[in-house]
């Protein structure tokens, strides 16, 4: 079987809109414990501990550009990309001691921030030809025209919460 060129630019389109049409697969993060072992042995007082979660960006694909009828170029020029991530679960605990005077009140303190999901949007930009389309009336050439220049802003969407405790 002998591959033309129409036919490797039509599988190769096929496989890229296949590509771009794939959802970006769930954020994840990666679990992370922060040794302070050596600083509690080398000063000889307690240390906290520290757990966290490094997050682990996964990019969707971008918005592809329309062409507007009476436009020369689609728009937005450069498209926004899909940034997703999860902000994973932290926690410090701290032996708080001799908290009220007295050697019963010792306890633990306690700062966590619950994962949650972090979605983002790179900006974009949207650029219009100096040029209109080709003018019946003068003619088939071009009118000039005022360039149309824009930015897409972007864009943050999460919830991030801490929750502080005392035991």
């Amino acid at each position: 079987m002998k591959m033309t060129a129409r036919g490797s630019i039509a599988a190769l389109m096929t496989c890229m809109a296949a590509a771009a049409a794939a959802s970006p697969a769930a954020a994840a993060t990666v679990p992370v414990g922060v040794p302070l072992d050596a600083v509690e042995t080398t000063l000889g007082v307690p240390t906290p501990q520290v757990g966290t979660a490094v997050p682990m960006p996964v990019v969707g694909a971008p918005e592809a550009p329309v062409l507007h009828k009476g436009d020369l170029l689609p728009n937005p020029l450069l498209p926004a990309v899909p940034v997703a991530t999860d902000l994973g679960l932290t926690k410090v605990v701290s032996p708080v001691p001799n908290l009220l005077g007295s050697k019963e009140t010792d306890g633990e303190g306690s700062l966590e921030s619950p994962a949650t999901t972090l979605l983002t949007r790179t900006p974009g930009a949207v650029v219009g030809a100096p040029l209109t389309m080709p003018d019946a009336g003068n003619r088939g050439i071009p009118n000039l025209t005022a360039p149309k220049l824009g930015v897409v802003a972007p864009e943050i969407i999460g919830a991030p919460s801490a929750l502080l405790g005392l035991r």
